[in-house]
C-alpha cells in the first residue's frame, strides 16, 4: 500500500498554473505569427495589386516608360518593364532563391508601351525582419509573464491557502491538548467551506466521543465502587455470622445456632443476587443473547401474580387484558415482570393493590403505593440508585430496573415510568414484537 503524496501544495499549485500559462502563452505566440505571416502576405498582395493597377492608368496616361517607372517603384517595390521594341528597362530579375514575390502584368496604351511587359518585384525581406523581431518580442514578453506570474502566484497561493494552514494550526491545537477551537466557516457551500464544516464536524463528534469515554469512565468507576460497597455489606453479614457460628460453645442453645446459619443464608443469597444482577448488567453491556420464542404475556402475567399471592398475601393482585403473544425470551420477560412486581409490592410494604395489564404490545404494572416524584422517574432507570424514602422500605441494589429496561430494549421494546391515577407508580413495558394470537 502506497503512501499519500505529500508534495508541497503551494508548489504543485505554482507549477501547474505555470505550465498552463506557458502552454497558453506558446499556443498564443503561435496563433500571433500565424496571424502577422498572413497579414502581411495579404498586404504585400495589396501593394502588388495596387501597383499593377497605377502601371494600367500611367500607360493609359502615355506617361514615358522611365517616369512610369519611377512611379511606381517605392520602398521594397521594384519594377522593370520590357517594351514592345525589345528595350528592358528598371532592375535585372533577381536569383530564383530570394525571398522575393513577382507580379508580371501586360501593359495597353499607346504603340510605344501597347504589349509592354511589367514585372513588379516585392521583397520579403522587411516582413521576414518584422516576423522575427515580433517573434522575439513574444518570446520575452512571454518570459517575463513567466516570472511575474511565478512571484505573483507565489503571493497569492500562499494567501488562498491560508484556511489550510488554520486547519493544520487548528489540529496541532487538538493534538497538544486543546479543546473548544472550531473553524466555523462564513460559508458551507465552497470547497474550503465543505471541508472546514467536515473538520468542525470531525472535531465535535472527537470531542464528543472523548466525554462520553470520560463520563463512561467515572461511571464505571463509581459503578465498581458502588458494587464493591455492595458486596462488601453481605459478605461481611456472611462472615461475622459464620465466625460467631465457629465460636459457639458446643452447649449452646440451638435456637441461637439456627439464628446465625439463617443469617448466614439470608447475606450469602443478598451477595448472590447482587453478583447475578451484575452478570446480567455484564450481559447487557455486551450485548445479550436472547433465544426467542413465541410467549404468551397473559399466561407469563398469571404465573407471577400466583407468586405475588403467595408471597405477599396482604396485596391485592388484578390481571387483565388480551391474550398477547410476543416473540421474545420467555425468562427475560419473566424477570422484567417478576422485578416490576417486586418493586410494587416493596413499595407497598407488602399491603395494597397491584393491577397487571396486558397490552396489545407489552405489560402495565400499576400500585398504590407512594409513587415515584417526576424528577426521579428516569433517574432510576440508573445503576445502583435507590429512592427509598419515595418508594418506602429499605431498597435493594438498586439494579432491578436497569436490568429490567436494559431487557425490554433488548426485545426492541422500552421501559418507563409514570405517574398512576389516584396516586402509586405506573411501569410501562411496550414496543415488544408482536405474533399472531387469540383475544
Amino acid at each position: 500500500m502506497t503512501g499519500l503524496r505529500t508534495t508541497s501544495l503551494r508548489r504543485r499549485v505554482t507549477v501547474t498554473v505555470l505550465v498552463v500559462l506557458a502552454i497558453v502563452l506558446v499556443a498564443v505566440g503561435i496563433v500571433v505569427d500565424a496571424v502577422f505571416r498572413a497579414q502581411a502576405e495579404r498586404d504585400v498582395n495589396a501593394v502588388l495589386t495596387a501597383r499593377v493597377q497605377l502601371a494600367q492608368q500611367l500607360a493609359k496616361q502615355n506617361v514615358a516608360p522611365q517616369n512610369l517607372l519611377r512611379r511606381l517603384e517605392t520602398r521594397g517595390v521594384q519594377a522593370s518593364l520590357a517594351l514592345p521594341d525589345g528595350t528592358f528597362l528598371g532592375a535585372a530579375d533577381l536569383p530564383p532563391d530570394a525571398r522575393i514575390r513577382q507580379v508580371r502584368a501586360t501593359l495597353s496604351g499607346p504603340a510605344r508601351i501597347d504589349g509592354a511587359k511589367l514585372t513588379l518585384t516585392a521583397d520579403e525581406s522587411l516582413v521576414a525582419a518584422a516576423e522575427q523581431s515580433l517573434r522575439w518580442v513574444l518570446l520575452g514578453t512571454g518570459l517575463a509573464a513567466l516570472l511575474v506570474a511565478a512571484v505573483a502566484l507565489l503571493l497569492a497561493v500562499r494567501f488562498a491557502l491560508a484556511p489550510l494552514d488554520a486547519m493544520t494550526r487548528l489540529a496541532r491545537t487538538i493534538v497538544s491538548g486543546g479543546r473548544g477551537g472550531r473553524l466555523a466557516p462564513e460559508r458551507t457551500g465552497t470547497e474550503l467551506g465543505r471541508a472546514a464544516a467536515a473538520f468542525d464536524s470531525a472535531l465535535d463528534a472527537l470531542e464528543g466521543a472523548e466525554r462520553a469515554a470520560r463520563a463512561s469512565e467515572e461511571r464505571t468507576r463509581q459503578f465498581v465502587a458502588d458494587a464493591a460497597h455492595e458486596l462488601r455489606t453481605p459478605l461481611a453479614g456472611v462472615q461475622a455470622a459464620a465466625e460467631a457460628l465457629l465460636q459457639q460453645p458446643p452447649d449452646a442453645p440451638s435456637d441461637q445456632r439456627e439464628q446465625l446459619q439463617l443469617l448466614v443464608v439470608r447475606e450469602s443469597r443478598r451477595a448472590g443476587k447482587l453478583v447475578a444482577d451484575l452478570l446480567d448488567l455484564a450481559r447487557l453491556d455486551a450485548g445479550a443473547q436472547l433465544e426467542r420464542t413465541p410467549v404468551s404475556l397473559l399466561e407469563l402475567v398469571r404465573a407471577q401474580a400466583e407468586q405475588v399471592r403467595l408471597t405477599a398475601p396482604e396485596v391485592e393482585v388484578e390481571v387483565s387484558g388480551p391474550d398477547t403473544r410476543v416473540l421474545g425470551d420467555r425468562a427475560r420477560l419473566t424477570q422484567i415482570v417478576a422485578n416490576l412486581a417486586g418493586n410494587a409490592v416493596h413499595a407497598m410494604d407488602g399491603r395494597g393493590r397491584l393491577t397487571v395489564e396486558v397490552t396489545g404490545d407489552g405489560i402495565t404494572v400499576t400500585d398504590t403505593g407512594p409513587g415515584v416524584p417526576g424528577p426521579d422517574r428516569e433517574r432510576i432507570f440508573d445503576r445502583l440508585v435507590r429512592l427509598d424514602a419515595a418508594r418506602g422500605g429499605q431498597g435493594g441494589s438498586g439494579l432491578g430496573l436497569p436490568i429490567a429496561r436494559g431487557f425490554a430494549r433488548a426485545h426492541s421494546g422500552d421501559l418507563w415510568c409514570e405517574a398512576a391515577p389516584g396516586g402509586g407508580a405506573r411501569f410501562r413495558l411496550a414496543g415488544l414484537p408482536q405474533l399472531p394470537g387469540r383475544e
